[in-house]
């Protein structure tokens, strides 16, 4: 049996699904999170209903599953992993953050040992961590630290932050001289050291450790994004990427870009898809760069898998003149 160090309530589970009247049961999980499905799959079936669980890849909150559960009937979709971002009533949908249950305060005291040059620190986690950030604030004030948690309001909780959503950072960056991430891998942290160009300190709970994210890291992606927004600007034919998954569908965005594009003297032709993928834009040889207006991190982490410049919104801005690269340097790469 897996064990979990999770909380996947299973009672609310069950007791939705009950509620609910529920028959047909959709379960999406993350990866980290498959080796529990069965389990959730059996407490919806113990509250009577039939549990049909998600194999595909689930990235986030803005990847509901909900064309797949509409097609199969569900009645509801429960999504596990992340915190509500899409207002969805039809399929009606259950969100269960499975928050971490396991204790961060040996990773955050070895965090300590590397905020020893700094005295105003931003808090921030990611959602399996924000029940413990009071917690981790009175340590850190404690330390004789000053502590400031933004509180944008364009996540569910303050203190929180997305792989493609800095606001609660961004909005209290001025403020402090370094942040302290709670949270494991640099995923998250790589994305907050381009939201904020400031020195970042990881605590990583999993693995009771901490460590540094230096201006190193940051310096070699911004190299690497600098040379693909002058691939760019060299290319005259452009695909517009509309990412078809519900939280990432910027089609207004798009048509904004093929104008602007166009009146650069390019030409533009919007390209509609699920998974942007190497493989995908192949098919489209005769065009030069790809601006990407669904998930920033496909450009910012996997980049260098795709053949062709596959550019962020902002990046082609600044491909088009139209925003300064210095200006991007400075404020990041993440929409507030």
């Amino acid at each position: 049996m897996v064990s979990s160090v999770f909380n996947l309530e299973k009672s609310r589970l069950k007791r939705e699904v009950q509620i609910r009247n529920a028959k047909l049961v959709f379960i999406q999980v993350p990866d980290g999170l498959k080796p529990h499905a069965q389990k959730l799959a059996s407490t919806v079936e113990k509250a009577g209903a039939l549990a049909i669980i998600s194999a595909d890849p689930c990235y986030g909150a803005c990847d509901l599953a909900i064309a797949e559960a509409e097609s199969l009937g569900a009645d509801l979709l429960v999504h596990y992993g992340h915190s509500e971002m899409l207002d969805q009533a039809v399929p009606p949908t259950l969100y269960i953050e499975a928050k971490e249950k396991k204790n961060v305060d040996v990773a955050v005291r070895r965090g300590l040992l590397h905020l020893a040059q700094w005295t105003k620190i931003g808090l921030v986690t990611t959602v399996q961590h924000v029940d413990k950030l009071d917690d981790v604030k009175n340590l850190l004030l404690a330390a004789g630290k000053t502590v400031v948690i933004g509180d944008a309001g364009k996540t569910k909780y303050a203190g929180q932050i997305l792989g493609c959503n800095y606001s609660n950072a961004k909005a209290v960056s001025k403020e402090v001289d370094a942040f302290f991430f709670i949270g494991g891998g640099k995923f998250h942290a790589l994305g907050l050291a381009l939201a904020t160009a400031k020195p970042i300190i990881v605590a990583d709970p999993y693995q009771n450790k901490a460590f540094s994210i230096g201006g190193n890291a940051r310096a070699a992606i911004l190299k690497k994004r600098w040379a693909n927004i002058q691939e760019a600007t060299k290319s005259e034919s452009i695909g517009i990427l509309i990412g078809l998954k519900p939280g990432q569908k910027k089609f207004a965005k798009a048509l904004e870009m093929k104008a602007l594009v166009e009146n650069a003297g390019k030409k533009a032709v919007l390209l509609a898809l699920r998974e942007i993928t190497p493989e995908a834009l192949m098919q489209f040889p005769t065009i030069e760069a790809f601006i990407n207006t669904a998930c920033p991190r496909l450009s910012l982490d996997d980049g260098r898998r795709f053949r062709k410049p596959l550019v962020t919104v902002t990046e082609m801005l600044v491909a088009l003149g139209k925003t300064k690269w210095e200006e991007l340097c400075r404020t990041g790469w993440f929409e507030s």
